[in-house]
C-alpha cells in the first residue's frame, strides 16, 4: 500500500471472487481495521481460525500474520477496511496491546455504539473522495473511531483497563524498544536500562498492565515472530532460532514447546493442515 491512508467496503460482488483467489496467510506494513456490518467473516489470526457474524471489529497490527474470507449471511456482505500507515495515528492505546492480547476479534451489539462506528466510516469515506482531502479531519475520525472500540474492548476485558499515564507511557516506550530488539539474546536489565529505571520497577508495571514479567513478553514477542517465520517461510528451525537469538536449536525447541505447548515442527506442520 502505497498511500498512508485507505477505506474500502467489501460487498456481495467482492466474496466469491476473494475465495477463488489465492489467499495465504499473510503480513502487511499497515495496520487494518474491519469494521462487519453485515454478513460473515472467517479470520485467520493468532494462529487460529475463527467465525464471527456481524456486527463486529477486528484490528490486524502491522507484521500480524493472518487471513480473512468474507461470506454472505441471509444473502448480504458490508465489510468495511480502513487500512493506515502507523504514523497516520501513532497515539492509540488499542494499537499498543493488540500484539499480546488474544481478542483481535470483538463481536459487537448493533447497539447505537455500533450505528455511530458506521457513521464515522461513511464520513471517512466521504473525506477521501474530496477533491483536496482534508487528512487531519479522517486523523481525527479515525482516533474516535478507535476510542469507540477500545471502550468495547474494555466492557470485554475489564481487567485490561488502561492504568495511570506514566505507567502507560513507560510501557509504551518498552514496547517500541522490544520491536527494535527482540531478535537480540537481551534479557531485562536492557530494557531496564535503556528506561532509565530498575528492573524491579519494570517488572512492576508490565505485572500491572499484562500480568505478564518483562522476560515473559520478550519471550511473547519472539514466539510471535518464530511462529511467522515458521508459516511463512522455509527457513530451518535452527536458522529461525538463530534469528531470535537463540545459538542452540535445542535451547529454542525447548522455549518454544514451553510457550507453545508443542514443538516448532509440530506447530508448522499443524498450522500446514489448518490453512491448506
Amino acid at each position: 500500500m502505497k498511500e498512508t491512508f485507505r477505506i474500502f467496503q467489501l460487498f456481495p460482488e467482492h466474496v466469491k471472487r476473494i475465495q477463488s483467489s489465492e489467499n495465504e496467510p499473510h503480513a502487511h506494513e499497515y495496520e487494518e481495521l474491519l469494521i462487519g456490518v453485515k454478513g460473515r467473516l472467517e479470520h485467520f489470526i493468532d494462529f487460529e481460525s475463527t467465525q464471527m457474524d456481524a456486527p463486529f471489529v477486528s484490528f490486524i497490527t502491522k507484521g500480524k500474520v493472518h487471513r480473512v474470507l468474507p461470506y454472505l449471511k441471509d444473502g448480504e456482505c458490508n465489510i468495511w477496511a480502513i487500512r493506515f500507515k502507523s504514523e497516520f495515528i501513532p497515539e492509540t492505546t488499542f494499537q499498543l496491546y493488540a500484539y499480546y492480547h488474544n481478542n483481535a476479534n470483538i463481536p459487537l451489539p448493533p447497539d447505537r455504539c455500533f450505528k455511530r462506528m458506521e457513521t464515522i466510516c461513511e464520513l471517512m469515506q466521504e473525506e477521501t473522495k474530496q477533491e483536496n482531502p482534508d487528512y487531519s479531519i479522517i486523523r481525527h475520525l479515525l482516533s474516535a473511531l478507535f476510542t469507540m472500540v477500545e471502550s468495547e474492548r474494555k466492557k470485554k476485558h475489564p481487567d485490561h483497563s488502561v492504568l495511570a499515564n506514566t505507567q502507560s507511557s513507560t510501557f509504551k516506550n518498552f514496547l517500541l524498544l522490544l520491536e527494535d530488539n527482540f531478535r537480540r539474546p537481551e534479557g531485562v536489565e536492557f530494557y531496564a536500562e535503556k528506561l532509565f529505571m530498575s528492573s524491579r520497577n519494570l517488572n512492576i508495571i508490565c505485572q500491572n498492565i499484562l500480568q505478564q514479567s518483562v522476560s515473559e513478553i520478550i519471550e511473547t514477542r519472539k514466539l510471535i515472530e518464530a511462529k511467522n517465520l515458521l508459516l511463512t517461510t522455509d527457513k530451518t528451525i535452527a536458522e529461525i532460532g538463530f534469528e531470535l537469538g537463540y545459538n542452540e536449536k535445542s535451547y529454542f525447541t525447548s522455549v518454544f514447546k514451553r510457550k507453545a505447548g508443542q514443538t516448532p515442527s509440530d506447530f508448522r506442520k499443524e498450522m500446514g493442515k489448518l490453512i491448506s
